[in-house]
């Protein structure tokens, strides 16, 4: 009695989470993407402090980390490539192995006995695992999500990316870095990646057959993930919005912390807490848009929520703060505010394959490529505030997210919105036609 009674609950059970735009077949993916974040976030807070206690210099340690950001950035790309001949899974497990071996050499050759350059060459080959992982497994995402639930399944997908490497990550450094010390946290870090990559292995089904890719096929899929710009023009238009979406933020992460405290007036910590809140208002946006997308329409929420309410918020941390002073309600709000902004790019995710079905995961190796190079172009905006000053950077970096709100409607295509969207858009044309002719025949 048990056996016939079984299978009908499962098929329920995965009917909702495809209701909800997650995959039954790879719904263990979303746990295992949150922790290997978690594992790949633990250092975030507080390497460039550790190492500083060990004696390395701030010009090493800055040029550890842009090395890391240069190879991520490419690495980002390659990983939505390699996914198309490769199949997601091969791409993530290999992510997670690279990242697995070279923390270790990182550790035990590099860190431990103070070899910076043992320290990184394997931190900069580490940073292929971040995005192999990650990305890797954005691709699958796009590949099983049907289009109706597209929007809810990128929004699952960002809340536990970011649940992973904003929220939990430091919630955990922050319990066991004292009892741990800080050399016993980042060994911590390992356990995360390991199980989540075993769970990849075990538990997520394949996208593809096991069989090894021929190398045409590889060099395939890189090809195609360049030309796929040129063939379809708007998946490049759709790169473009992506390194806008998070530009401003590491644009800020350079200057505005100065700005707030040193001119403005919040303490340290008020400005970090500020900092804090508004990740984390990021990390419910994430999920928000996906759901408000498929309600909404997407262009409309990555435009209007994303490029508008950005630019605004963007503006509204340089004037505000200059009329009411340190207030800290007020400029937490706009914090609140900004961070809901930049996840309503979210949409981006679901938008840019659905504009390439044929070869969605060339079309988001676009997008990743758009996402590592924010990482470079943010910071190189932020360099022009000892030039030009923070209120004319501001100005620029908000004349950029309007840009990218007419940007947006480039994207138009069909099949692009959910069903229900794409229907209601065309009434509203047909009405408008007919209006317009009814119009005409009166003038005439």
């Amino acid at each position: 009695m048990s056996g016939p009674t079984a299978a009908p609950q499962t098929s329920g059970f995965s009917r909702f989470l495809t209701s909800q735009g997650i995959s039954a077949k790879i719904a263990w993916g979303f746990l295992a993407l949150m922790l290997f974040m978690v594992g790949d976030g633990i250092e975030l807070s507080f390497l460039s402090n550790y190492l500083t206690g060990q004696g390395f210099g701030a010009g090493s340690i800055a040029t550890l980390f842009s090395v890391y950001g240069f190879i991520v950035a490419i690495a980002a790309w390659l990983a939505g490539a390699l996914a198309e001949s490769w199949g997601p899974r091969r791409v993530m497990i290999i992510g997670g192995s690279i990242w697995i071996v070279l923390e270790v050499v990182f550790l035990v050759g590099g860190v431990i006995p103070g070899n910076y350059t043992i320290m990184i060459i394997s931190y900069a080959v580490r940073a292929i695992g971040y995005p192999f992982f990650a990305y890797g497994f954005l691709v699958w995402v796009t590949m099983e999500t049907p289009n109706e639930v597209m929007g809810k399944a990128v929004g699952w997908y960002w809340f536990f990316n970011a649940m992973g490497l904003g929220v939990i990550s430091g919630y955990f450094v922050s319990a066991v870095v004292e009892p741990f010390g800080a050399l016993g946290t980042l060994w911590s870090a390992i356990v995360f990646v390991i199980v989540a990559t075993v769970m990849v292995a075990v538990l997520v089904k394949s996208q593809k057959s096991a069989r090894r890719p021929t190398r045409k096929e590889t060099l395939d899929g890189l090809v195609k993930s360049v030309s796929i710009m040129a063939e379809k023009p708007k998946v490049a238009v759709g790169g473009i919005l992506r390194l806008i979406n998070t530009m401003s933020y590491y644009s800020f992460a350079v200057f505005l912390n100065v700005y707030m405290v040193q001119t403005i007036g919040f303490s340290q910590s008020e400005w970090s807490s500020i900092w804090g809140t508004m990740l984390f208002a990021n990390v419910l946006a994430n999920l928000i848009s996906g759901y408000a997308s498929d309600l909404f329409g997407r262009l409309n929420v990555i435009a209007w929520g994303g490029g508008l309410a950005t630019a605004i918020t963007i503006l509204g941390f340089y004037y505000v703060p200059q009329g009411v002073g340190a207030n800290y309600l007020i400029v937490i709000i706009i914090g609140i505010i900004y961070g809901l902004a930049l996840g309503m790019y979210v949409p981006l995710s679901a938008v840019v394959p659905l504009l390439a079905t044929e070869h969605k995961a060339a079309a988001v190796a676009v997008l990743n490529l758009g996402a590592g190079a924010s990482n470079f172009v943010g910071p190189v905006i932020a360099g022009l505030v000892p030039i030009m000053g923070v209120a004319p950077v501001i100005w620029v970096l908000a004349a950029i997210y309007i840009i990218g709100l007419f940007l947006t409607y480039l994207l138009r295509a069909p099949g692009i919105e959910p069903e229900k969207i794409e229907t209601r858009r065309i009434a509203r044309a047909a009405r408008q036609t007919e209006l317009n002719g009814a119009t005409a025949a009166e003038e005439s």
